[in-house]
């Protein structure tokens, strides 16, 4: 930790403390592994705090002394040590057995002093290891922390980064917030109002905290994703409005509107082929609400007067509601050139598995 190996005396992880973590991947016998190449996965903790069940259910215990004596009147609580507050998720590369991140505590931190956790999990796609530190204190605050009244930046999308503003997703979305700022991103527990939320529709009364799916960019700290998968939204228009906050507890927010289209249907939008005019070379884009789920796409393209000259047949399957990999060369279906002029094409998808079918007309341009 920060040049100094962990069984030496250690700093401590302070509010608005930068700390810089070395390590290494070991065989059982504590031997580095130079042949691991890989990622690591790290979560932070605050100490521990005691927490006393709510007893929800108004149970009672019933038991009875050593002197035979009967009791029914104790209410069933129980207390319990938990770690709640995650104050950093991030991700590292692993290159021959050795790997490092750095990160900046929040203020939320809770300023008394005691026991961090810090928690690993590497994996190279063929083997995994995994391994903890509760050596380390937390507390306290820098006092020489430079200063930072700057929020962070925030993109939002649902499915993929290629979604636009008001267009059509399907039922179950994967919401994503693209987030940056220089300090890191706070998603500690410890502070009220401070946590990562989303509000659906306006309603205030139920906020999303979404703390837990923010994971940091690899081997950047300063960048991350927030990745929510909501499940059976109405079908119509929503709006989704996000705020987070900064490590120094800088707020930023950001709204997205999104039109859920129901997932008995195909619905086709943004229909387009790029470049348009072109000579000999475009592609065919078009945005559709299946994502993850097996298309079969067909392009017929015609002549003004209404004669097929070329179909393009594809398979496709795309992360999000953007396909983008129909590409056309501008010969016909015999190899040869066509002409230039003014011609239309027709997109028809048909989803693999139920075989629902739509398509959209549209036109292109052809330059010599």
């Amino acid at each position: 930790m920060n040049g100094v190996a962990v069984t030496q005396q250690l700093d401590t992880i302070k509010a608005l403390s930068h700390s810089y973590f070395k390590g290494i991947i070991t065989d059982a016998n504590d031997n580095l592994q130079p042949d691991f190449n890989g990622e690591l996965f790290v979560e932070i903790y605050d100490k521990s705090i005691n927490v006393t069940t709510l007893n929800n259910d108004n149970s009672i215990i019933t038991y009875t002394d050593f002197n035979g004596n009967v009791h029914t009147d104790e209410p069933a609580y129980m207390e319990f040590d938990t770690r709640q507050s995650k104050i950093f998720n991030g991700r590292a590369s692993v290159t021959n057995g050795q790997w490092e991140f750095d990160f900046i505590a929040p203020r939320d931190i809770r300023i008394a002093y005691g026991s961090a956790k810090l928690s690993f999990y590497a994996q190279n796609n063929s083997k995994d290891k995994s391994g903890y530190n509760t050596d380390i204190i937390i507390g306290g605050i820098n006092e020489n922390a430079p200063v930072d009244d700057i929020g962070p930046t925030i993109k939002l999308y649902m499915n993929d980064e290629s979604f636009i503003d008001g267009g059509n997703t399907n039922q179950s979305p994967l919401f994503l917030a693209i987030l940056e700022d220089d300090s890191g991103i706070n998603t500690s527990f410890t502070a009220v109002d401070h946590d990562i939320i989303a509000i659906l529709d306006g309603d205030v009364s139920n906020p999303i905290i979404m703390n837990d799916y923010y994971e940091t960019e690899l081997n950047d700290f300063t960048k991350g994703k927030v990745k929510f998968p909501f499940r059976d939204l109405e079908v119509g228009k929503h709006t989704i409005t996000f705020k987070c906050w900064d490590t120094y507890n800088n707020s930023a927010e950001a709204s997205l509107n999104f039109v859920v289209v129901s997932d008995t249907d195909l619905v086709l939008d943004h229909v387009l082929n790029y470049p348009n005019p072109f000579i000999n070379y475009t592609e065919f884009w078009f945005n559709h609400n299946k994502p993850n789920e097996a298309l079969e796409v067909q392009i017929q393209i015609f002549t003004i007067s209404g004669k097929l000259i070329k179909t393009i047949n594809q398979n496709i399957l795309t992360n999000g509601t953007l396909s983008r990999t129909i590409s056309w060369n501008g010969l016909d279906d015999f190899g040869n050139k066509i002409g230039k002029g003014v011609y239309i094409y027709k997109l028809q998808v048909k989803t693999v598995s139920s075989g629902i079918k739509a398509e959209k007309y549209e036109k292109l341009v052809i330059l010599q």
